[in-house]
């Protein structure tokens, strides 16, 4: 029962899977292009959304360092004025220690008294 191939059937039976192997090779290369496009797309989509949220954090920093040098600078001008006012006043009571300095000892003497027995209670 030896089965004897008739040769034209070989080779057809050779073609026939040469075509077949051809066609997954095909296959597989179609799937590789396809897969390795989605990959790429989808690194795209990462990329812009990482370009988009970069750029909203750079503005979020810029806005609030606006904001923090406004408040640097009022804090600044508060603090010259107080300054100012604190001299003025300075000098104002010099003014009177020199102009009245007796009324100014029997003040400082009220005053002091005064404070001695609120703080003594």
């Amino acid at each position: 029962m030896n089965k004897q191939v008739p040769a034209h059937e070989e080779n057809s039976a050779a073609d026939r899977i040469e075509e077949r192997a051809e066609r997954v090779k095909q296959a597989a290369s179609s799937a590789v292009a396809s897969t390795k496009e989605a990959v790429e797309r989808a690194a795209d989509h990462v990329e812009e959304g990482l370009h988009r949220a970069t750029d909203k954090a750079a503005e979020a920093a810029t806005r609030a360092n606006a904001k923090a040098s406004e408040y640097r600078e009022r804090g600044r001008e508060a603090y010259d004025d107080a300054v100012d006012r604190a001299d003025e006043w300075l000098e104002r009571a010099r003014e009177y220690v020199r102009e009245k300095p007796v009324q100014s000892v029997a003040i400082a003497l009220g005053a002091g008294w005064l404070l001695g027995r609120i703080l003594r209670r």
